[in-house]
């Protein structure tokens, strides 16, 4: 397993770049726009990180602003830490084994989201390209939210 980012959402992308780069001191390494989902992603590493991160082998923050005003109450703001893994069929099956909800279930054999017992969200990224799809995960539904 490896750990890949946490995204936060962010209403304001010049305020949050001012933060997080100009003052904090994190770089932009890539960025993401989405006409179709109508958002952008912005991914960030630390200053020794930078190197790495250009081929994904370096945590990351990925600040993802919708285009469409949305309030983040409730801690929405806080997105999801994410993990790349070997094989997401027998991640998510030794989750479920152990009695964990998949939220998100891996019908595309790529990714899957669970919540942790404090409700935070974990997304699993398949390590390369997506397994073929398989089930029980092919037809299993969506369960609460992620």
């Amino acid at each position: 397993m490896q750990y890949l980012h946490t995204m936060v959402r962010v209403r304001d992308i010049d305020a949050s770049l001012d933060f997080y780069c100009d003052k904090l001191g994190l770089q932009e390494v890539r960025r993401y726009e989405s006409e179709k989902g109508r958002f952008t992603l912005i991914f960030l590493a630390a200053p020794d990180d930078v190197e790495r991160a250009k081929d994904s082998q370096a945590p990351l923050v990925e600040l993802t602003y919708n285009w469409d005003p949305e309030d983040y109450d409730g801690g929405r703001n806080f997105g999801h830490l994410a993990y790349r893994v070997e094989n997401i069929y027998e991640a998510c099956q030794r989750l479920m084994d152990g009695g964990v909800t998949i939220n998100r279930p891996p019908r595309d054999g790529h990714m899957a989201f669970v919540r942790s017992p404090d409700n935070i969200s974990i997304e699993l990224l398949q390590k390369g390209d997506a397994l073929p799809p398989a089930e029980p995960w092919a037809s299993m539904a969506n369960s609460g939210e992620w």
